[in-house]
């Protein structure tokens, strides 16, 4: 699956002033002032994402990208399904934080766009230095696969009763207890407050740190997978960003109903499994279905999501007690 792209600098200037103005938009004109994000709302701007990221992936970029054509639209769409999956997962221990620290619903929107802000630059980084080992080191893509096979495995031996990260022992918040001064109270969305002649971090700033460092524990899983559906930089950038600017709107609507989709965390470790095997016997896949593995793995990653919130859905139980919601 070689590059077949030709991007110049352009077109990442250009996409990455895109996603800069959409947040710019976000927090300057849309979400100026902290308030409540209602679930009609956050479904509003899920859609508005899910279609601005197909007008992207197969009519914007085929026709600005030279090299971009049917097959490499069912690249970057199984990209972006993975992901977006892979950071539902995600939601549920962004609720888990946001309880712990009784985190008032109006300023969850702000952690999300500063924490999704900041996911931006770390996924950026790590795409890039993803991308210069598998050009280098060819051998590290049997690695990545035979890791995306373990964590599936893992994933699928979790108990479904198993109890939230204590978040008390979490090392990040030890540390920034112990080295930094940390006010006992919110100052509002403020992220400092001023006590006396001493500047202190608020809890909220210790949120966003915790969400920041939370991303880049998912991301050790969710950049391999996607690595392995393609290995053009710009294919994985844009897929991965999309589906991170979808994750604020998406945790106002899964947050309160992740009873529904109990069983997708087995169809995410089917399809880690599935993509690890992939990597593993990709060149004889090549050889087997060529141009063709590109839409089959569109049609398995499809297939195993859609079986397993098909079963969520006909499995959930009834009543509003079936998921967990975020903080009040």
């Amino acid at each position: 699956m070689a590059s077949h792209l030709n991007v110049s600098v352009g077109h990442w200037v250009g996409f990455s002033a895109f996603v800069l103005g959409a947040l710019a938009l976000d927090l300057g004109l849309f979400h100026r002032k902290s308030q409540e994000v209602r679930v009609r709302e956050a479904l509003f701007w899920t859609s508005v994402w899910v279609v601005c990221t197909l007008l992207f992936g197969l009519a914007v970029a085929p026709r600005m990208v030279p090299g971009w054509d049917a097959s490499t639209s069912a690249l970057f769409l199984t990209g972006y399904l993975v992901e977006l999956c892979l950071s539902m997962d995600n939601v549920l221990v962004i609720a888990v934080i946001f309880s712990y620290f009784s985190v008032p619903r109006p300023w969850q929107h702000r952690v999300l766009f500063w924490g999704i802000l900041g996911a931006l630059v770390l996924r950026g980084t790590m795409i890039w230095l993803g991308a210069e080992l598998l050009e280098r080191v060819h051998w590290a893509l049997h690695v990545f696969g035979v890791f995306l096979i373990v964590t599936g495995v893992k994933m699928l031996l979790v108990r479904e009763d198993e109890p939230p990260p204590d978040l008390s022992r979490n090392p990040v918040v030890r540390l920034l207890r112990h080295c930094l001064p940390i006010s006992d109270a919110f100052d509002r969305e403020r992220f400092t407050t001023r006590s006396g002649n001493r500047w202190m971090l608020t809890p909220l700033a210790v949120v966003l740190v915790v969400v920041e460092t939370t991303d880049v524990v998912f991301a050790v899983d969710s950049i391999p997978a996607i690595f392995g559906i393609t290995r053009e930089p710009f294919l994985v950038f844009t897929s991965n960003i999309f589906a991170i600017l979808g994750l604020r709107s998406l945790y106002f609507v899964l947050a309160s109903a992740m009873g529904y989709f109990q069983h997708l965390k087995t169809g995410l470790a089917c399809v880690l499994v599935f993509i690890g095997a992939k990597m593993l016997a990709e060149e004889a896949l090549l050889r087997l279905l060529g141009d063709r593995l590109k839409y089959v793995s569109l049609a398995v990653v499809m297939g195993l999501l859609g079986v397993s919130i098909l079963a969520s859905v006909l499995t959930a139980p009834a009543g509003p007690g079936n998921g967990k919601g975020p903080a009040a």
